[in-house]
């Protein structure tokens, strides 16, 4: 009895040690399933505020998903996507048409545009809201660097105010898609390179010379519709007729949104805002791109962006399944 005894002991100690490594090996496998629903990405600054809206509503509906979201430019996020550095890159404009043969998969998700900015107390203020501003002037101001006071600009050569010129530093979506508007690539825009979205409108900002361009929902604040303080943002005199006519004026986000979805804002610089992968996504992350299509886009025009239409988001759709 008593060595039976000491054998149903030994046997119950080893079922103990089997279901506490069981457990233990279960806790393991519990932690290695969450650390691989954390889905990353990075990219640009133009799809950044509406990236954190989505992974917040995604992450409230599927709790074990979190995210790790980084700004930094398009380059980055196509660099970083490429190199597996990072599940999704947000890129604002396809601009690495060479990079779809090194395994880029792309979809669209919303459409965004490019503004011009200057200073609120800018020297020709009033003239710059009659007048807007021309393709042709920009094309003087960024690309041949002919236009250098405020006068060229709005054609009174008695005003010398020196015009100051501010780019991206940084490789991106926005300065590129302004570039192309010019016919340009980035690398010939003229003007002091300040990194990041953000940088630039600080810059304009703080000099009542300055001149830059910006995101909307950069260029606009999105608790009152209108410009960020300190800045004012110029329409383009699209037709080039020296005056702003009704459908190219606006003063409000509202109105630059229905200048860019009725057409009346020429693309570039408004343009659709992509996300990469490095070859078709699957899994979480494919799940997540499909839920930006669908109930994502319930976000799009409360975010300050504009959705896609209902054809463009069909496609898509189909382009991941």
């Amino acid at each position: 009895m008593k060595k039976n005894g000491w054998k149903l002991l030994m046997i119950l100690v080893v079922i103990s040690l089997l279901i506490a490594n069981c457990a233990t090996l279960q806790d393991s496998a519990s932690m290695s399933d969450v650390s691989q629903q954390t889905i990353t990405i990075s990219g640009a600054w133009a799809l950044y505020p509406m990236m954190v809206r989505w992974a917040e509503e995604f992450h409230n509906k599927y709790p074990e998903v979190e995210f790790d979201i980084s700004a930094g430019g398009a380059g980055k996020g196509m660099a970083d996507a490429l190199a597996g550095a990072v599940d999704i890159g947000m890129v604002s404009r396809e601009i690495f048409p060479e990079e779809i043969e090194k395994g880029a998969f792309w979809i669209s998700v919303t459409t965004d545009a490019v503004f011009i900015t200057v200073n609120s107390l800018n020297p020709v203020l009033e003239e710059l809201r009659s007048q807007g501003m021309s393709q042709e002037v920009l094309y003087g101001i960024y690309i041949t660097g002919e236009i250098t006071t405020w006068g060229q600009v709005v054609g009174d050569l008695d005003i010398q105010d020196p015009v100051h010129v501010y780019t991206r530093s940084d490789a991106a979506g926005a300065p590129a898609t302004f570039a192309e508007y010019l016919g340009k690539k980035q690398e010939d825009l003229l003007g002091i390179g300040v990194y990041g979205d953000p940088g630039v409108l600080d810059a304009v900002i703080k000099d009542p010379y300055g001149i830059g361009f910006n995101n909307l929902n950069y260029a606009f604040d999105g608790s009152t519709g209108r410009a960020v303080q300190g800045a004012f943002i110029v329409p383009l005199d699209v037709n080039a007729n020296g005056e702003l006519d009704p459908d190219e004026w606006f003063e409000s986000k509202g109105q630059a949104v229905r200048a860019v979805t009725e057409g009346f804002y020429p693309a570039p610089p408004a343009r659709d805002l992509n996300l990469v992968t490095l070859g078709k996504p699957s899994g979480r992350i494919q799940e997540f791109i499909e839920w930006i299509l669908t109930d994502g886009q319930d976000y799009v025009n409360e975010v300050g962006y504009i959705s896609l239409s209902g054809e463009q988001l069909n496609r898509e759709l189909d382009k991941i399944k």
